[in-house]
């Protein structure tokens, strides 16, 4: 934070964005995001980082997935991805294994 609070010091005392980044020693690029950031939202603090990005796409489709499975309770994970292939959803097979392991259901792993 300390970093992120002189570049952007530097910049508000009239000091260009490409200037400031090479004097603290980051990217062009990272000094006018930050700058950006404080403009848009008031705040320069970092983004949270890592955690599941893609699991609201799948939840998005819970009916679908279930629907399918409600069907076919003995499908292995890897037929289920390819139902699910066919109406538009691509996951991969650790995905929707996740997306059972959040709602308690079970799936087998893999065809026999």
């Amino acid at each position: 934070m300390d970093l992120r609070r002189r570049l952007l010091a530097a910049i508000d005392e009239g000091m260009s964005r490409r200037a400031a980044a090479a004097r603290f020693g980051v990217a062009p690029a990272t000094a006018i995001r930050w700058r950006a950031q404080r403009r848009d939202t008031g705040g320069f603090a970092p983004k949270p980082q890592g955690g599941d990005t893609r699991a609201c796409r799948v939840e998005e489709r819970r009916a679908d997935i279930l629907a399918i499975w409600e069907t076919r309770k003995n499908i292995s994970l890897v037929e289920l991805r390819l139902a699910l292939i066919e109406v538009g959803l691509h996951d991969s097979v650790a995905g929707l294994h996740r997306f059972f392991v959040r709602h308690g259901r079970q799936c087998r792993a893999s065809a026999r």
